[in-house]
């Protein structure tokens, strides 16, 4: 699922057929009209009698209590947090007495209903992930999965919900779980009556996702699929764990992304190799693997600290010759809708996650190229065998790069250059001074683990 509404419209929609179990994951699940809508379909559901549970990163809940007190009151719902800050108030303290486990976050997304069906991928609860924010769109990706793999996927909700990490609402508000029915029926009219509640109303009743598929019209790609999960009990033992332990996201895909023999297309909104990725990206692309990738400009990301981790190496990178875009501000692709499309609302910052290998294999989920995701965060990750849909994501990226990324190459003097529509640029585009100096300064300090 590429298009925003859409991607919003199948979700309300799976929660409004639920009959048995709706369980919900996320790192951020905003106040804002999304999370509203979302929480509002969600007490539904629960007072009709299906079973909700809803499990979020504490690293963004600041400013929700009036949404999860309000979810939390009904006895079919139960809400967790994971790795919670001790004080609701005091979080930098928190944070700064307490950073070797705080560190340490949830950035799996994963909503299953009734254990029949799955959507994994990287989209949190929020309008700026379904192309509805006034400033920022991201653009992202998600997978609508059925069959053996939703097994997995409510598996592995089951362990990051037992984990020791994962704490019940009311063990940590206590008493601030009372809320007034009153002042949030004062928020859902404020959801209800918003611009963006407007188009999440057409995107409803545009899509049919839902019905599509519980009268089996969905027109599914059938493929060999696994979850692949990190393991929450080993972030218990060490937050800064290291990155070949057994059973985690990171050898996987390293051993699946180092099999390429023709071709790599990556596509990670924060990329950040250290020394041995580089070398590992630079093997490849002297044997002679096309190897090709998207990540955001200065100009589009949302988190400059993370582009100065990545500009310390796009030099070698580009020297070996891999193949570099970065995402335009302004990127806009609408004809690529529902194609592993790259689109964007008053301004685009690339937040979608996908690798195919040698248009045999893709891999879509919350991972990002970055020491984060493979030291820090517990992720998930689909791993699909299907050459139809490998192909589908080169050859979108074939189609829309020219128009929405600049290409980043070599001058004369061995120095980047941004490349787009005839034009050369020798620094970073639609980046004020301001703004690159501080990456460059950012760059110089050693923080990239943090990254």
């Amino acid at each position: 699922m590429t298009d925003g509404s859409d991607a919003f419209a199948a979700r309300i929609q799976l929660v409004e057929a639920a009959e048995v179990s709706v369980d919900l994951q996320s790192y951020i699940f905003k106040a804002d009209t999304a999370g509203v809508l979302m929480t509002e379909r969600l007490f539904a559901a629960a007072r009709r009698g299906v079973r909700v549970r809803l499990l979020l990163d504490d690293n963004h809940t600041d400013g929700l209590e009036p949404l999860l007190a309000m979810m939390g009151s009904h006895p079919n719902v139960q809400v967790r947090l994971f790795n919670p800050f001790a004080s609701r108030v005091w979080r930098l303290v928190g944070l700064l007495t307490d950073f070797r486990r705080l560190n340490a976050r949830m950035h799996a997304k994963c909503m299953i209903v009734d254990n029949q069906v799955a959507i994994i991928g990287g989209r949190n609860i929020g309008d700026a992930y379904f192309d509805l924010d006034v400033d920022v769109n991201f653009t992202d990706l998600d997978m609508l999965a059925v069959g053996a793999v939703v097994a997995q996927a409510s598996a592995t909700f089951d362990d990051y919900w037992n984990s020791a990490r994962s704490y019940p609402l009311a063990a940590l508000m206590g008493r601030g779980l009372a809320w007034s029915p009153d002042s949030f029926t004062q928020v859902l009219e404020d959801a209800h009556g918003s611009a963006s509640s407007l188009g999440y109303a057409e995107a409803l009743a545009e899509s049919h996702v839902v019905d599509d598929l519980l009268h089996q019209r969905l027109a599914f790609e059938w493929a060999v699929t696994q979850l692949w999960s990190d393991d929450v009990e080993g972030q218990l033992q060490s937050p800064q764990r290291p990155p070949h332990r057994p059973g985690r996201v990171v050898p996987r895909l390293k051993g699946a992304l180092g099999a390429a023999t023709s071709e790599l297309d990556l596509v990670s909104p924060y990329f950040v190799p250290d020394d041995e990725s580089t070398m590992a990206l630079q093997a490849l692309a002297r044997r002679g693997v096309r190897v090709r990738i998207l990540t955001n400009s200065l100009a589009a990301t949302d988190v400059a600290a993370v582009h100065a981790g990545y500009i310390k190496h796009r030099v070698a990178l580009l020297q070996a010759g891999v193949k570099l875009f970065e995402l335009k501000p302004t990127a806009a692709a609408p004809a690529l809708r529902r194609r592993f499309s790259v689109r964007g609302g008053t301004l685009a910052s690339l937040h979608a996650k996908a690798f195919s290998v040698d248009r045999q294999r893709v891999f879509v989920g919350s991972f990002n190229l970055d020491p984060r995701s493979a030291q820090l965060n517990a992720e998930m990750v689909l791993a699909i065998e299907s050459s139809a849909m490998a192909a589908q994501l080169s050859e979108a990226l074939n189609r829309s790069l020219p128009a929405i990324a600049y290409e980043v190459t070599l001058s004369v003097q061995g120095r980047p250059q941004w490349q787009s529509a005839g034009e050369t640029m020798a620094a970073e585009p639609e980046a004020g001074v301001v703004r690159r100096l501080v990456v460059q300064l950012l760059s110089l300090m050693p923080i990239d683990w943090l990254l």
